[in-house]
């Protein structure tokens, strides 16, 4: 009878928890839904008053419309995040808002590529020219936060503070070891010396090869990390590199003795500058408003009665085919999309906005072809975010002109395809076989439970030889370049955006705002409308969508913390199929 009584306790107890998590769920739903209609509302900005722009929440292409972003449990990690778009237009505004008196930057660690990092920066910069101050303190400066700190007229430190300046490095994980112990066998088809995507399943360090060009990438990044806080701050790059190679800042003391900082700083001292700055007293409040509900208040339209348009798609994330995501890219959705804009006869240009790393090798091809289509009709200018390699670059390559940031990461055209082999793992460590019969004899070509024969081998080498000549090809032709040339810059390599220039994969450096500057200069207007696809998904329909995923992604990162990105790399890896155009490696960069 006590045992009786101890399982109908225990089936009530957990039928209370299951109740409790659910009503939890839909709590959190009706104030994710309270947030949306609230979020809706005017913001408005009272006068003298100072912006505040805290960028250690994401930088993303586009903030998301999504109400229930700060809600873990329902939403995505409970992180805040806002566009770079955003950020760009709300200084741009500020610039001309007599209400806005100055900028306060609150900036520890921003999470965000250096491409993105720059954009932001350079806004940063031509708000100066109002004449405004941007005034940046933080108790802690990471090498990104320091990066978007230098724009600033005046950065301040705690004093009991640290800012990190030791150059960058970039490692990479290899998966050899593990799959070795496993008895898995990963069968490599690749196209090009420095496709070395496939090298973390057949070797445990980087090849000659790869270690060449990620010595390149690496560089080039410290370069125009370097220069930039070298014109903000005037201090030599050769000083700089010197502080940075024996790691000269150790303490607040050391920042401001070395003049990366002008002078060490509480809190309330920094409100009461903010409060001389926006024409405040001591003893009064400081008017603030935070980028996020200020980019909320801009009008959508700069030119409400111009029939005019530009169209900015944005590319971002993976390629694949279907719908995608708003944090990926779907060839049906894309490409649907850029169709829409080629037909739409009010808008005179489209910028093809790309931060992806690549994918499907046909997803990508079928993006392409629209673009070809539009750029019969209209201009098409496209501008590189942080990453527009492999797939991220094929899908642009057509464009009338290609802008990249001096730091952007882009180029990898190469192609490469893996199939496990986990004959050993099956068979001679769980005592699992195989049988069977088949009609053809390659029936069963890409069976993960045997070895490729060498038939099949050939085939499929020849399918990724096919899919890099079509490559090479398309980046041929829209580059007005011979075959012979883009195959000796191919192979697979990555290029910093610098070079990338300089062999002619890209036109010119420059920012989003420029290649939207060159897209109405191209299309002859003046006066436009600058419209952006693809639409963004409803709050309601990325949870419904999305929300199981994003729950796993929280507990998931609860779970394993700073080590996420590793289960997201291993996870990432063993989801591909199909040939693929992708960049070689997840590149962290610290």
């Amino acid at each position: 009878m006590r045992e009786f009584f101890k399982y109908v306790f225990a089936t009530i107890l957990g039928f209370i928890i299951s109740m409790v998590i659910i009503c939890g769920l839909i709590f959190g739903l009706i104030i994710g839904i309270v947030s949306s209609i609230d979020d809706e509302k005017t913001v408005s900005v009272s006068s003298n008053s100072v912006l505040y722009l805290n960028l250690d929440q994401a930088i993303v292409e586009r903030t998301p419309h999504d109400a229930f972003a700060n809600l873990p449990l329902v939403g995505s990690d409970g992180e805040k995040s806002i566009g770079f778009n955003d950020i760009i237009r709300s200084l741009e505004k500020a610039k001309t808002d007599d209400n806005i008196k100055c900028v306060y930057l609150s900036v520890s660690s921003p999470n965000a590529g250096y491409a993105t990092l720059s954009e932001v920066r350079n806004a940063l910069i031509d708000f100066k020219k109002s004449g405004k101050k941007i005034i940046a303190y933080s108790e802690v400066y990471t090498q990104g936060a320091y990066f978007l700190a230098s724009a600033a007229n005046k950065i301040y430190i705690n004093p009991e503070g640290a800012l990190e300046f030791k150059g960058l490095s970039s490692k990479l994980m290899f998966f050899k070891g593990a799959l070795d112990k496993l008895g898995i066998e990963a069968q490599v088809i690749r196209v090009g010396t420095y496709k070395s995507a496939v090298e973390p399943f057949i070797t445990d360090k980087m090849s000659d090869q790869n270690r060449e060009q990620v010595t390149a990438y690496l560089n080039g990044l410290y370069d125009t990390f370097l220069k930039g806080i070298s014109e903000s701050r005037k201090i030599s790059t050769d000083e700089l590199r010197g502080i940075a190679d024996d790691y000269k800042i150790h303490q607040p003391e050391d920042a401001l003795a070395f003049k990366m900082v002008d002078g060490l700083k509480y809190k309330d001292e920094i409100l009461d500058e903010l409060k001389s700055l926006s024409g405040k007293d001591k003893k009064s409040n400081i008017n603030s408003v935070t980028i996020n509900d200020y980019a909320k208040s801009l009008s959508e339209e700069t030119n409400p009665g111009n029939k005019n348009k530009i169209a900015v798609i944005y590319a971002n994330g993976d390629i694949n085919g279907g719908e995608g995501s708003n944090e990926s890219i779907g060839s049906e959705k894309i490409s649907r999309t850029i169709r829409k804009a080629r037909l739409d006869s009010s808008i005179k240009a489209i910028v093809l906005r790309v931060n992806s790393p690549g994918g499907s090798a046909l997803a990508s091809d079928v993006i392409l072809r629209e673009i070809i289509l539009a750029k019969k009709v209209k201009p098409v200018i496209a501008s590189f975010g942080d990453v527009a390699a492999s797939g991220g670059y094929y899908i642009a390559c057509a464009a009338d002109s290609i802008f990249v940031q001096p730091n952007t990461i882009t180029g990898s055209i190469g192609v490469f395809g893996v199939i496990p082999n986990f004959q050993n793992l099956l068979s001679n460590k769980l005592g699992i076989t195989f049988d069977g019969v088949k009609t053809g004899k390659y029936a069963d070509i890409m069976s993960v439970n045997r070895p490729l024969t060498p038939g099949e081998r050939l085939i499929i080498q020849n399918d990724v030889n096919h899919v890099y000549d079509t490559f090479i090809g398309h980046v041929s032709a829209g580059r007005k370049k011979s075959k012979t040339y883009i195959d000796s810059i191919a192979g697979g390599r990555v290029w910093v955006g610098t070079d990338a220039v300089r062999i002619g994969l890209a036109d010119r450096t420059g920012s989003f705002k420029d290649a939207v500057t060159a897209a109405a200069k191209k299309a002859k207007i003046k006066d436009y409308n600058i419209v952006e696809y693809p639409e963004m998904l409803s709050p309601l329909k990325t949870f419904i969508k999305d929300g199981t995923d994003r729950i796993k992604t929280y507990y998931a990162k609860e779970e394993l913390g700073e080590n996420y990105h590793i289960y997201e790399q291993l996870k990432s890896a063993i989801s591909k199929s199909g040939v693929q155009t992708r960049m070689p490696f997840q590149i962290v960069v610290q």
